[in-house]
């Protein structure tokens, strides 16, 4: 039955888990304290089970899971010192990206689930510089090319990018 009535949301992520396969459950345990910067009670929970079978994502990248956990930062800043700390351990991110409205690194952990460092400038859209928009407007520039973002460089799909399919992208 449908209703009116607004959903509750949640105020924020309580925490979230992830099943491994024993071999598994150190490498994970390890790279997650290396990702996150340590270890608060609860935010996370690694379960180590007998009777998980881990698919190998190489052969199953479009597989029906969870796509991915995003997490935003506080500013620009931020996200280029965690993406330095992440690679002075060793964690590089499979795709950078300027998505136009947030800056992202997208991370991949041992068993393949893809973890997002994100900071959105302006999650709803882009800004424009009003009197250019204006000025392009009045002098009949093709609607399409008015909506269109800028090319920002090659873009390829995550998958494309991926560490299963290449090694991971190493920037300065």
């Amino acid at each position: 039955m449908a209703t009116a009535e607004k959903l509750v949301s949640p105020a924020s992520i309580g925490h979230f888990g992830i099943r491994t396969t024993p071999e598994k459950f150190e490498a994970m345990v390890k790279w997650h304290l290396d990702f996150f910067g340590g270890h608060e009670h609860h935010r996370m929970v690694i379960v180590q089970d007998n009777s998980h079978e881990q698919i190998p994502r190489k052969k199953h990248p479009r597989a029906a899971t969870v796509y991915h956990i995003a997490f935003t930062l506080n500013s620009l800043k931020d996200l280029a010192t965690s993406y330095e700390q992440k690679k002075a351990r060793g964690i590089l991110p499979y795709w950078p990206v300027n998505h136009g409205m947030s800056t992202s690194m997208y991370y991949i952990d041992p068993d393949g689930n893809e973890f997002e460092m994100q900071y959105a400038t302006n999650p709803i859209g882009v800004d424009i510089a009003i009197d250019e928009w204006l000025a392009r407007v009045k002098g009949g520039e093709d609607e399409k090319l008015l909506k269109k973002r800028p090319q920002i460089g090659q873009q390829l799909s995550r998958y494309e990018n991926s560490i299963y399919f290449k090694k991971p992208v190493e920037t300065a």
